[in-house]
Formats: C-alpha cells, structure tokens, sequence
C-alpha cells in the first residue's frame, strides 16, 4: 500500500525534459509522491542537479542524458528504466521548445525540429514504452501547450506540433481503452520558466519597465489570471496519474489561466 502522503509509492516513472523548467518540477514531485524517477533531458549537468535535489529529499532517481530527437532515443530510455527498476508506470513526455517567429521567416528546418523533439520524441518513447505500461495499467502524460487549440502568428511551428500532440493523445486514449493504458494531455498556458524570463525582460526593456509592471503588462495584454509555476502543472500531472485521477481518460486539460478562450 502507498505511504501516508505519498501516493505514488513503487511506481516507476519516465519525465522527459526534466533538467528544467516544468519537466524538473514534474519529475521533482513525482519523486515526492513516492516514485522512482528516470529524469532525461540533454544536459547531464543540469540533470544531476535535480535528481541531487530528489535524493537530498530521500527520493531514488536516475538520470539519462541524450537528444529525444535521435531515432533510438524512445527505446534507450526505456531500457535504460528497465534496467534500473525492473518495470515502468508513468510517462510523462514534456520535452521540446519550438521557435516562434513569422511565418514567412520560418524555414523548413524550424519546422522539422519542431516536430523532431516535441513530436516525434514523444511518439518513440511512448511506442517504446506501451508494452511496460500495458503490463503495469500505467499511464502517459503529454504536457502540450495552450498554442494547440489556440495558435497564434509568432507560434505557427509550436501550435502545429502541439496540435498533433493533441490528436495523438486522443489516439493513443482509444488504443489505452483496450490495453489498459491511461493517456492525457496538459495544455500549459505562460509559465514562469527561463524562456518565460527572457520573453519577460525583453518585453521590460522594450518599454521601460521594470520585471513587476511588464509582467503585469503581461498579464494585462495576454486577459489572463496570473502566471503560472512549474509547480502548478506538477501538481496536476501527480493528480492525474495517482488513483483519484483514474477518470481521466482522452482528456486535453487547460491549465493556462484563462488564455484558452474557445470551448
């Protein structure tokens, strides 16, 4: 039975992206509910940072440096856990930055990275991993983004990459139905990451503001309640793959403050 206050006590779980920003603060709090995690990302300086933080705080985790956007990356990660724990339970996708800019000065290269990490990096993993998570009744978590549903001109890479994801999260929702396998996306709207930072600080410098009134401005210009913390999306994704959040199944969850205005 999971420990008081630790409900994803003996499950094994995969976060990608995890030396940063969301994907560390997802993979931190898994460890915090209980699990083992496998945090990856490419820089193994800043991996062995956030799994130092995991097991200072009592936590097991273990970390793999490599490039999701290499084809046998999915399957590397996945042996990798295996090897280490013996089965799998949770996966929770969340690398991949995508470059903003206009349209016209997107080349084809913009676009092929785009999909290489953010899509193609979560499609192998998770092909990889299904077979684990069959065994398990485990559970597969792609962290998107509000651009998916609502893209916008400085975001025509990354909303089409998200909005792939989106379908392949309903997809893959259909296969989990017969394999037993739970499959939900996440949908961050601005969170308080580095790229949040420096988007900040340009914006602050452009109108001579400082940091508190340009995110202010911010916050204003985008009609949202507030930014958000790495730690918010963390929150979600325990709940979800914990046994309360069971009923979620197929779902695309908005969690952007307000940004996502179409039903």
């Amino acid at each position: 039975m999971p420990l008081p206050g630790q409900p994803l006590q003996g499950k094994i779980s995969i976060v990608t992206g995890a030396s940063r920003g969301i994907g560390r603060g997802i993979a931190l709090r898994l460890a915090a509910a209980g699990s083992s995690v496998v945090l990856t990302a490419r820089d193994q300086a800043l991996l062995d940072a956030a799994a130092a933080g995991i097991r200072t705080s009592g936590g097991t985790a273990e970390t793999l440096a490599l490039d999701l956007r290499t084809p046998d990356s999915g399957q590397r990660v996945v042996d990798f856990a295996i090897s280490r724990f013996g089965r799998l339970d949770i996966v929770v996708n969340d690398a991949g930055a995508t470059k903003r800019g206009e349209f016209l000065d997107l080349t084809d290269d913009d676009f092929a990275d785009g999909f290489a990490l953010k899509f193609f990096g979560s499609v192998r993993l998770t092909r990889a991993a299904w077979p684990y998570l069959k065994a398990a009744s485990g559970s597969v978590v792609f962290i998107v983004g509000a651009g998916g549903r609502t893209p916008g001109a400085q975001f025509a890479v990354g909303g089409s990459v998200n909005a792939a994801l989106l379908s392949l999260t309903k997809a893959l929702a259909e296969l989990g139905l017969r394999d037993r396998v739970q499959v939900n996306a996440i949908n961050p709207g601005t969170i308080r990451t580095a790229r949040y930072t420096g988007r900040l600080n340009a914006l602050a410098k452009e109108r001579g503001l400082d940091p508190e009134s340009a995110e202010r401005e911010y916050i204003k210009n985008a009609a949202i309640a507030r930014i958000g913390e790495p730690e918010d999306i963390a929150a979600l994704v325990e709940f979800i793959t914990g046994a309360h959040g069971r009923m979620l199944h197929g779902a695309l969850i908005d969690m952007d403050a307000g940004a996502t205005k179409t039903i």
